[in-house]
């Protein structure tokens, strides 16, 4: 059950990265992040209200307001860094932040099978594989490496933090809605202070007419990083959180495959490649 919760995690993650790369050629990054995670807020809302989550309330919460801090940042420098580029090296890189969980698990006494250490060894070089790293071309500014770096971390760290924010359905709910809030403010505050220095807060051509038309996919993007968190948080629960890790950690092979399937890129054979590795590392984890 673990595994499956994982691996729909890594689904929803790939198609709401999908989502939010193709919202970001026509609106603001920023943007993209602070009215999808609006949309989130006031779905959440409605289920801690109908389910009565407010009830668990208590100190783990805090764990959520530091994903819900720490999200907004990995994600802008992510965004930097991939402005920085090249994408071919910055994508694949950002993915070595499942580390972190990972790191997490072991530090509290997880010792997976020798089957499994071969699954997470496969399953990693697979995803940074099927990123599609390009190494040659222009060279790769340090400021994007360490911007990279920050993001993985960042990513890595929600993965730790949301696993530790609840014990029950309807704690992960409240836990969620927190996070989200928390996701909110952070990142209306970063938007407010680039609008302050000069940068737009809407599309130049259209404006609001199309932050509006595009509501339903911002929805859909938002709603999607929620049920991944909360699929990753029951993932981590029920089964070994360096399995739970790393199975949730294959999205970048999701996203490539929904640019080969809705805008027709083609997969290089090095993307492939990782592919095909990243799914024999799940068949290890699973089997083990």
């Amino acid at each position: 059950m673990s595994a499956l919760f994982a691996l729909a995690t890594s689904l929803l993650w790939g198609l709401a990265d999908f989502g939010g790369g193709l919202l970001t050629r026509r609106i603001p990054a920023l943007t993209v992040v602070v009215v999808s995670q609006c949309v989130a807020v006031v779905v959440l809302g409605g289920l801690v209200v109908a389910t009565g989550a407010w009830s668990e309330w208590g100190p783990q919460l805090w764990f959520a307001v530091a994903a819900g801090a720490v999200g907004p940042v990995a994600m802008l420098a992510f965004y930097r860094a991939l402005a920085l580029g090249p994408m071919g090296v910055v994508s694949p890189l950002g993915s070595i932040g499942v580390l972190v969980p990972v790191g997490v698990g072991l530090l509290l006494g997880e010792r997976p099978g020798l089957l499994q250490y071969g699954g997470i060894a496969v399953a990693v070089v697979g995803v940074l594989l099927a990123g599609g790293p390009e190494l040659r071309g222009a060279p790769v500014q340090r400021q994007a490496i360490l911007l990279t770096f920050v993001a993985a971390f960042g990513f890595g760290a929600v993965m730790a933090l949301i696993a530790e924010a609840s014990t029950t359905v309807t704690g992960l709910f409240l836990a969620l809605f927190v996070q989200r809030v928390t996701n909110v403010v952070a990142g209306g505050s970063a938007l407010w202070l680039s609008v302050r220095r000069g940068a737009r807060a809407l599309p130049e051509e259209g404006g609001f007419r199309v932050v509006w038309a595009a509501l339903p996919a911002l929805a859909f993007v938002g709603l999607a990083d929620v049920a991944a968190n909360g699929t990753y948080a029951m993932a981590a629960r029920t089964g070994p959180v360096t399995v739970a890790a790393v199975l949730a950690s294959l999205y970048p092979v999701v996203t490539a495959l929904a640019a080969r399937g809705v805008l027709k890129e083609q997969l290089r054979a090095v993307q492939a490649a990782g592919a095909g590795l990243a799914l024999l590392g799940t068949v290890l984890l699973a089997g083990g």
